[in-house]
């Protein structure tokens, strides 16, 4: 008799946790998805107290600055021109549609009014303002939704303990209770998600660091749900989705790709998917980084994230004073001047039909297909068979109609002479029967 019951209380109790795993998405939260796929294109913001020293956001880590030492530098970080409102218009002229920040990085330091912790901007530095609110309250005014970067990596934290692959050297006790930290996190992702208002997700980070840890994520997930069911979770951690998170990111990297070696792990999901990539090299302000990366060869990234079906959050790290330096700012104006003439052959699409090339991307929006061809030098251009008649080949700049003749294999188009082959991107315009 015991023999039967115990096998089928162990398959009950298998039965309620596989059950108790399933996450179900809000109407709000599907409606928020669709919402991000169509935006394509945000401002991702790193800036914390590190700023100060120009150098980097993981200079704690890579210069084995000890905690005691590092409480030292908020005192010196007073952005006097800062300017919330400015930064969004900028992020809007250039045709982004939302913004994440950084609340908490791995230095474990609170751009906001923390309640729970005085290792925060109101308590530790003199600027005392919360920057998270001001721009809350901008990217309300301005219509961009606004997410939240957030660390699970804690340098700082003394119950971040046992100690993951990093801040080894940062000066913390060896002993702590991990179960007290997650409770602190939690306690934070709840004043972030109570105190701004409706915000668009929870941008994660550094679960990368305590890989085999009981990091209890579904716990975190459902809270963050239950206080704002709309919000989109995505975690950064370089693997495929988790049950209950709601789109997946590849940094510095175009979804399925691993050039810069963060994705040998990942793998591409069902989810709304999102690349990050850098202005310069560096995330933070870095002082002496000057690989600044051109107008075009991010408008092209931006272009290749939209036919991989791919939204491109392009990082700026403002300067401690507030400002966001020059050579960005120029970078911005020049990619917001693209997207008001290009915008709607990447906000609202989906990637293709035609699979990613050599030569460049396509994307799609209801009986338009659009074609931005990146690397062709001559002036006939063949594209593969596509479902659907050929209507029309039309240069979307122009306007102008081209020649083509379609047959089994594909569409050839005859492109206009002594086009300007170092644009950024040259876009056909091709319409269905």
């Amino acid at each position: 008799m015991k023999k039967c019951i115990i096998p089928a209380l162990i398959l009950l109790v298998c039965t309620n946790f596989s059950s108790a795993q399933e996450y179900n998405p809000a109407p709000e939260n599907l409606e928020n998805r669709e919402w991000f796929q169509d935006a394509k294109f945000g401002m991702f913001i790193h800036w914390g107290v590190y700023s100060v020293l120009g150098v980097h956001e993981w200079m704690m880590e890579t210069q084995s600055i000890d905690k005691k030492t590092y409480e030292k530098i908020p005192a010196f970080f007073n952005p006097t021109e800062f300017d919330a409102e400015e930064w969004v218009l900028m992020a809007k002229s250039a045709g982004m549609k939302y913004i994440t920040i950084t609340t908490k990085h791995h230095d474990g330091f609170a751009m906001f009014d923390s309640k729970i912790s005085d290792w925060d901007i109101m308590d530790r530095t003199v600027y005392q303002k919360d920057v998270i609110k001001q721009m809350a309250e901008a990217c309300k005014k301005h219509g961009l939704k606004l997410f939240f970067y957030y660390s699970q990596l804690d340098w700082y934290h003394n119950d971040y303990y046992p100690r993951g692959g990093t801040g080894q050297k940062a000066g913390r006790p060896n002993n702590g209770n991990w179960e007290n930290y997650l409770d602190y996190m939690n306690g934070q992702l709840t004043e972030l998600l109570t105190n701004y208002a409706e915000i668009g997700g929870i941008w994660f980070d550094g679960w990368w660091d305590k890989k085999e840890a009981n990091w209890q994520l579904r716990k975190t997930y459902d809270l963050i749900h239950e206080l704002q069911p709309q919000a989109m979770i995505g975690s950064n951690h370089h693997q495929a989705p988790n049950p209950g998170e709601d789109f997946q990111m590849f940094e510095k990297d175009l979804p399925g790709e691993n050039k810069r070696g963060f994705s040998g792990d990942s793998e591409v999901g069902n989810l709304p998917l999102e690349t990050a990539e850098t202005m310069a090299q560096r995330w933070g302000f870095s002082l002496q980084d000057k690989a600044y990366k051109s107008s075009k060869e991010l408008i092209q990234y931006l272009v290749k994230a939209a036919g991989y079906n791919s939204n491109f959050l392009l990082n700026v790290g403002p300067m401690p004073n507030g400002k966001i330096q020059p050579e960005f700012i120029d970078t911005l104006k020049v990619i917001g001047d693209w997207t008001s003439t290009y915008g709607e052959t990447i906000y609202g699409t989906r990637g293709g039909p035609i699979p990613p090339q050599s030569w460049g991307v396509s994307t799609h929006k209801d009986d338009k297909i659009y074609i931005h061809i990146m690397d062709w030098k001559t002036d006939n251009f063949f594209f593969p068979t596509i479902a659907g008649n050929v209507k029309s080949v039309i240069d979307f700049q122009s306007k102008k109609k081209l020649k083509h003749s379609t047959d089994s294999y594909g569409t050839l188009v005859a492109l206009p002479e002594n086009r300007d082959y170092d644009q950024a991107d040259f876009v056909l315009e091709v319409s269905l029967k």
